[in-house]
């Protein structure tokens, strides 16, 4: 069985080396840059940096966002059902019940959310 997997070890192998090869190739053989502090500020097509690169923004524009992410792959899972509605009520009301379970669920969330204040900007 091991005759099987012995190409692509083997294979493996000669991808490991030449990846190891090439990191030290360019260690040993590479031009040493030189350091000074021009070099290293940011390019800011041409002006100089003032301030920090990024603005800050507030911890509920991230919650915000985790909760529509959240909420939309949740919608993502119920189109197929949707889709598939009739054929699988043709077998029982399971498919029916499981879905009206899932639902629950997300108005759960959806209300701790509320009740957390996670959808009030002005707190």
């Amino acid at each position: 069985m091991l005759q099987n997997y012995l190409p692509v070890i083997m294979q493996a192998m000669v991808a490991i080396g030449f990846c190891a090869s090439m990191l030290l190739m360019s260690v040993l053989l590479g031009k040493k840059g030189s350091k000074n502090a021009i070099k290293d500020s940011p390019y800011e097509c041409g002006m100089l940096p003032i301030g920090d690169g990024a603005p800050r923004f507030s911890v509920k524009f991230y919650l915000v966002a985790m909760l529509f992410v959240i909420f939309d792959i949740e919608v993502v899972f119920l189109y197929p059902w949707a889709v598939q509605f009739r054929e699988l009520s043709a077998t029982g009301n399971m498919a029916f019940y499981s879905v009206c379970g899932f639902v629950g669920i997300l108005t759960v969330a959806y209300i701790y959310a509320l009740k957390k204040g996670a959808l009030n900007w002005r707190a």
